[in-house]
């Protein structure tokens, strides 16, 4: 279903980003069938991920520094006008972006002086101008304050409700539960099982995932 959290938890080594960079079209799947939109995709690329509105959002941001935020939500596909680049298009649509996301910030910044916080906003708002309908978030607070991670779960919220549906992979299991409405435990490359977040308890969420009761 569309605008849903899914969590995805598991210890070091698990497997949760390796499969994540094969949905993404990073790596090439051994076996197994990956189904997306109702469609079984054998191979994939991360430009053709793209396409079908995969995107996945790295702790190593894929950003241009030295460009501003609105170049960068655009860069690849900048809008143009008599064959010329279109400064002032380029800002009026990252300025609706933002928008969208509930957010302010200025567009004509250069990216270098942003917080990381912001940085991880623009790399949101990039997948968003691409019609992004699956968001894969890799531990996306790690690098956060815990007032940014606050912005962070409102943006999430706002993107659930535009029916973007996110998959958020953490080991910080309180938010866990704080933003996801099922959860995946994956343990040595394996699914393990998958819940409803109200369903399960913490204690049993890392019993699934070391295999083993806590002590």
């Amino acid at each position: 279903p569309r605008g849903v959290v899914y969590g995805i938890v598991g210890e070091n080594g698990a497997g949760k980003s390796t499969l994540m960079k094969i949905l993404s079209g990073v790596y090439e799947k051994d076996s197994g069938t990956v189904e997306f939109n109702g469609e079984v995709i054998e191979h994939t690329t991360p430009i053709q991920a793209l396409r079908r509105g995969l995107s996945i959002i790295y702790q190593e941001f894929n950003l241009m520094g030295v460009l501003t935020v609105a170049e960068n939500l655009y860069v690849g596909h900048l809008p143009r006008k008599n064959g010329l680049y279109n400064k002032a298009e380029t800002i009026r649509r990252a300025k609706e972006v933002f928008q969208e996301m509930g957010l302010e910030i200025d567009v004509t910044k250069k990216v270098d002086d942003l917080s990381v916080a912001y940085m991880q906003l623009v790399e949101i708002a990039k997948s968003l101008t691409k019609d992004v309908k699956l968001l894969i978030m890799d531990e996306p607070t790690a690098p956060l304050t815990a007032s940014e991670t606050e912005l962070l779960f409102r943006i999430m919220r706002t993107l659930k409700e535009r029916g973007v549906t996110i998959i958020y992979i953490s080991h910080r299991l309180n938010e866990i539960f704080q933003v996801a409405d099922r959860v995946t435990i994956m343990r040595d490359g394996c699914k393990i099982s998958t819940h409803e977040i109200g369903e399960i308890t913490k204690d049993e969420l890392i019993r699934g995932m070391v295999g083993r009761p806590m002590q």
